[in-house]
């Protein structure tokens, strides 16, 4: 899967040293916490849209709420996300434009 970071595959940190598999791929991650808000914005993609995998995620934004970009094959999905300290989605909408 294509992503925009280099750090972590969620907030772009570079401190910590967990790595974890998500879809197929071995990916870096900060902290737990950011692996299990990855896995959920993955898993929420999929059921949002029906796809199967995802080909590429654009990220931006922090802690409080973060706007992204998904794609798989010719299709995307624009969103806004936003996770509870404990890694649970507080809010997930579909952006337009």
């Amino acid at each position: 899967m294509k992503r925009n970071y280099t750090g972590c595959a969620i907030c772009d940190s570079t401190w910590g040293n967990v790595w974890a598999e998500v879809e197929g791929e071995r990916l870096f991650f900060c902290c737990d916490i950011c692996v299990t808000q990855f896995r959920r914005l993955v898993d929420r993609v999929k059921r949002e849209t029906g796809w199967t995998s995802l080909d590429a995620l654009d990220i931006t934004g922090d802690r409080r709420g973060r706007t992204c970009v998904a794609a798989s094959g010719r299709e995307s999905l624009r969103f806004f996300i936003a996770f509870t300290p404990q890694g649970e989605i507080r809010s997930f909408g579909r952006l337009t434009g």
